[in-house]
């Protein structure tokens, strides 16, 4: 096991253990440990009461936060004809078709959303082993995969947040920065947990957010009564 180190210790001690406390106080509490000498990135973590193994019960979506992440995402789209001025005027930070395959075939993975219009899957489908581990892969039910790239493309420069759980039910993702005013961080996190609540399955008995935890890139988490 490695050995935390002495700002770690120091900071842990600030935790009160398990214990939740309300979204205000967390947060407050997570901004005492921006002394780093960069701007950490604050993440939700959120344990949801579902069974993985049931494709029903598997929790994903997309959601355009109030505040922004703080950082530039950087969109890749698969598109031709007028759709490439489309999404070259929206924002987009390359734009290719069978060109861009072969770059991304070759390593170059410089991108943060990957958008496609519906006719150039065909395209985009065999890039589904390099893609699809890294959350990259157009998707419908994600918005990715749309005639309005335009649309698409602002919204990821925006700051739009792409999440799923994963094999243990948990779900994971960015909010903002540590440089966040409070009251920013808040409305982020909360319209956040919010989202997914509404995303509850069906077939989902008993309750379904379990826990939430918030964490800098380098801090302890904080537990968020729920």
């Amino acid at each position: 096991m490695a050995t935390r180190s002495k700002r770690m210790r120091a900071l842990l001690e600030k935790v009160p253990g398990k214990k939740p406390l309300p979204l205000p106080q967390a947060v407050a509490l997570l901004k005492t440990f921006n002394n780093t000498k960069f701007d950490q990135t604050v993440e939700v973590a959120i344990r949801l009461g579902i069974d993985p193994r049931r494709a029903e019960e598997n929790v994903r979506g997309s959601i355009v936060l109030p505040h922004g992440l703080g950082r530039q995402l950087r969109v890749a789209v698969f598109a031709k004809g007028d759709k490439v001025d489309e999404a070259k005027a929206a924002g987009a930070d390359i734009v290719g078709g069978a060109d861009l395959a072969e770059k991304i075939k070759s390593g170059w993975l410089e991108f943060d959303a990957c958008i496609a219009t519906p006719d150039m899957m065909g395209i985009v489908g065999p890039l589904g082993k390099i893609l699809g581990p890294r959350g990259l892969m157009p998707s419908p039910r994600t918005g990715t995969v749309t005639m309005d790239v335009a649309r698409a493309v602002r919204e990821y420069k925006a700051g739009k947040v792409e999440f799923r759980n994963d094999s243990t039910g948990n779900i994971h993702a960015p909010v903002g920065k540590l440089s966040f005013d409070a009251e920013k961080l808040v409305e982020n996190i909360q319209t956040f947990i919010d989202y997914v609540n509404s995303l509850r399955p069906p077939s989902v008995k008993g309750q379904f957010i379990r826990s939430v935890t918030i964490s800098a890139t380098m801090s302890p988490g904080i537990r968020v009564a729920v």
